[in-house]
């Protein structure tokens, strides 16, 4: 039988300038077709990107958005594509709503956008495409599959901030730590339990370092997210490309009573600040490597400390640490920053292999540590579609 003769799931990922996709079949861990869409920013130039073939530009009609112009070259790549049975989302934030995947409908829809503020770089994006897909494929099922999900059973004690309860303050009502990048780590807990014994092992304490130009770290123990560097928002825990990581609230208060407002705060915080606000060049690691800038040294050597102060802490909550595994963008690629957490992890027990790291250039799963390493590392490729796609199948009752 043929690939997708039996249905095949398409799951998406709609971000401001950009639209990811992948066609899987039912039961397929790997996508048979996959790209993506770049310069969808409003003004754009879209294009159209798939491995193994060059970049294509796409023609804007009159009237036409960039995003118009994806969805129709998408409809156009998949008008041959036998029984598609849904569409796969992937959505930052479900709040304490939805902890798995949810068919959606206006409702849901409407729900949903109330959680824009807490992650306003992703949230808006997510659903204005979901709202589009549903427009392109109507009677089609959309699918929302939430990055908070995987965090759903976090410990009380990890949810909790130390501030009144909503009984006495009715605005803090759905104020806890969720924790994000869940599609990420679920594909990576997957991943480690196929290629790693100790992964699996009863107990299993395992630190994922999902680290892209948005960058968070979970703690997991038997596969079971119990900590997370990420809280109420996407904005917490770790310093990323654009975004702060975590300040003192005290720093907002003063920004107030300097007169600055919440729009400004939110500008700072999410778009002017992290590797870009530091070197005050770029977002991008590999270009912050190339250069001699100080302001660039200074942001990488921020960005490794604030990640190794963070694992430290995550490692605490774990009680010590028997697999580390690095993905995303920069986890998956920069292999300098990887050494210097194993290194400043060495106290652990913990030794890398210098050349396979060096090798590891996010192309497949690989182990990185050396013979007689108290604690395994691995290089884990993530895939967010195969587990939204997986979740879809699933909530439909497909197999």
């Amino acid at each position: 039988m043929k690939a997708g003769e039996q249905g095949q799931i398409l799951a998406v990922n709609a971000g401001s300038s950009s639209l990811k996709f992948g066609l899987y079949a039912l039961g397929a861990r790997h996508p048979h077709l996959s790209g993506s869409f770049e310069g969808l920013e409003p003004g754009g130039t879209p294009r159209l990107k798939q491995a193994g073939q060059a970049e294509q530009a796409l023609a804007l009609s009159a009237g036409q958005t960039p995003f118009d112009a994806a969805l129709q070259a998408l409809q156009t790549l998949l008008a041959a594509t036998p029984n598609l049975r849904a569409v796969a989302h992937r959505i930052v934030h479900g709040g304490g709503l939805f902890d798995g995947p949810v068919r959606v409908d206006a409702q849901i829809l409407a729900r949903l956008r109330r959680f824009e503020p807490l992650a306003p770089l992703h949230q808006p994006h997510n659903l204005d495409g979901l709202q589009r897909f549903a427009q392109a494929w109507p009677g089609l099922p959309q699918i929302a599959c939430f990055d908070t999900a995987f965090h759903a059973q976090l410990p009380a004690e990890e949810q909790r901030y130390a501030l009144p309860p909503a009984s006495e303050e009715p605005a803090l009502a759905g104020v806890r730590r969720y924790g994000f990048h869940g599609l990420s780590y679920d594909y990576l807990n997957q991943r480690l339990h196929e290629h790693s014994a100790r992964a699996r092992a009863s107990g299993a304490r395992a630190l994922l370092a999902h680290l892209g130009n948005g960058a968070s770290l979970c703690a997991t123990r038997a596969g079971r997210s119990i900590a997370t560097s990420m809280g109420f928002s996407a904005l917490d825990g770790l310093m990323m490309g654009t975004r702060s990581g975590a300040v003192d609230p005290g720093l907002l208060l003063h920004l107030l009573h300097q007169g600055w407002d919440a729009a400004r705060l939110e500008d700072l915080l999410y778009r002017r600040a992290g590797l870009k606000g530091v070197s005050g060049l770029t977002a991008d690691m590999r270009r912050l490597r190339a250069s001699s800038e100080p302001r660039a040294q200074e942001a990488l050597r921020l960005f490794a400390y604030r990640l190794r102060r963070e694992a430290g802490s995550l490692i605490a909550v774990l009680g010590g640490l028997d697999v580390l595994a690095f993905t995303g963008g920069i986890g998956e690629h920069d292999a300098v920053l990887r050494a210097d957490l194993c290194t400043g992890l060495g106290f652990l027990g913990l030794r890398l292999d210098a050349e396979a790291n060096a090798a590891a250039l996010g192309e497949a799963i690989r182990p990185l540590h050396a013979a007689g390493s108290s604690i395994e590392v691995w290089v884990v490729p993530t895939d967010e579609g195969s587990v939204a796609a997986a979740q879809a199948a699933a909530l439909l009752h497909f197999s």
